[in-house]
């Protein structure tokens, strides 16, 4: 078995969410999760199927997401993975929602960080095992930080 690091670059001003889910019918209920969660959002995304034609099914609101989405689920290779891209929105406005598709099994991550996805090769298939999102930790917060944090919080509209 070989593992491998695959390397996602996420844009500035994107958001990655990569799963797992079990069924081709991921597609069309993440696309209708999405659009009802945030109308008018751009969006794409990707699913991997793992058996039958094996192709990598794509849908969304935007053209430059949704390339993007099948770029990211095209280096994975991985059955069963799925990818959203979200341009000028968070994750935190899907997430839950999304979990409650019944096809999703697990979200490795929700982000707008650099990502390597951990991925084992059997020879007949591959797997996530895993992600490494972002960087190492740079040490606690201090008031200054926590004070950051909260004001980032209200300035994006999340707190009051």
């Amino acid at each position: 078995m070989e593992i491998e690091g695959v390397e996602i670059a996420v844009p500035d001003g994107h958001q990655l969410i990569l799963g797992q889910s079990h069924f081709i019918k991921t597609v069309e209920d993440l696309y209708e999760t999405l659009a009802t969660s945030m109308p008018g959002a751009k969006f794409g995304l990707a699913f991997c199927e793992a058996s039958g034609k094996s192709l990598v099914r794509s849908d969304g609101t935007d053209g430059a997401c949704r390339k993007l989405a099948v770029e990211y689920a095209s280096a994975v290779r991985a059955g069963h993975i799925f990818v959203v891209v979200l341009s000028g929105a968070y994750p935190i406005n899907v997430l839950n929602r999304i979990k409650s598709v019944e096809e999703v099994t697990q979200v490795f991550c929700a982000t707008s960080n650099p990502v390597t996805v951990l991925v084992a090769d059997t020879g007949k298939g591959r797997g996530v095992l895993g992600v490494a999102d972002g960087g190492y930790p740079g040490g606690e917060e201090g008031e200054a930080d926590a004070a950051e944090r909260r004001e980032f919080l209200r300035k994006i509209g999340y707190k009051r």
